[in-house]
């Protein structure tokens, strides 16, 4: 099933989209807690694979151009922690039968760590990407999380904070070198004059 929006695509840019991810991550906890047997599987399967997809692309793009800033290397550590400490929850989640009466537990404790984490890029983050970046490149980010859709691990492994370690953990050694290109061709190579950029240098 495609999680595309309708009209997504030449105009849809990396901020919206990873807003819109955490709108949909939110949905798929409230899907995972209201549903039972077959369809509480597939929820929370399709809410593990949402979150590999998520923080893969700020691994390699939101937590690299957040480094610059002012105090970067704090908010990107402080991100990288959380980040660890909800693979941790998710890997012990991975682990139980969601019957397992400790399940539910579980998977609150998950929720508030990912959405306070959510929040926390919201706030210091995302926003910046704006100034950071062209238009045309936050398109072309976009581009690339939405290739990354098709080939992000489904168990995203605890220690691995590192987009491509993450991805290698699964048998998609070829998306990976083809969504880490497109990635880097959209961040390095601006197809359109940016409208306020802040540095010159490549």
């Amino acid at each position: 099933m495609q999680t595309t929006p309708a009209g997504a695509g030449t105009t849809e840019d990396v901020v919206d989209l990873l807003r819109a991810q955490h709108g949909r991550i939110r949905d798929l906890f409230d899907e995972v807690t209201r549903s039972e047997g077959k369809q509480r599987e597939r929820s929370f399967r399709e809410l593990v694979k949402l979150l590999a997809i998520h923080e893969t692309a700020e691994e390699e793009i939101v937590h690299p151009m957040a480094r610059r800033l002012p105090g970067g290397d704090g908010i990107v550590d402080d991100r990288l922690a959380e980040e660890r400490e909800a693979k941790e929850l998710l890997s012990e989640l991975d682990g139980m039968d969601i019957d397992d009466p400790r399940f539910m537990k579980s998977l609150d404790r998950l929720r508030v760590d990912v959405l306070t984490h959510a929040r926390a890029e919201e706030r210091y983050e995302f926003d910046r990407l704006k100034v950071e970046f062209s238009p045309a490149q936050l398109r072309g980010f976009a581009a690339a999380v939405r290739a990354a859709e098709a080939g992000a691990p489904t168990h995203p492994h605890a220690g691995a904070e590192s987009a491509k370690k993450n991805l290698l953990a699964g048998p998609m050694l070829a998306v990976v070198d083809r969504v880490r290109d497109l990635i880097r061709d959209a961040r390095d190579r601006p197809r359109d004059k940016p409208r306020d950029k802040p540095h010159d240098k490549h």
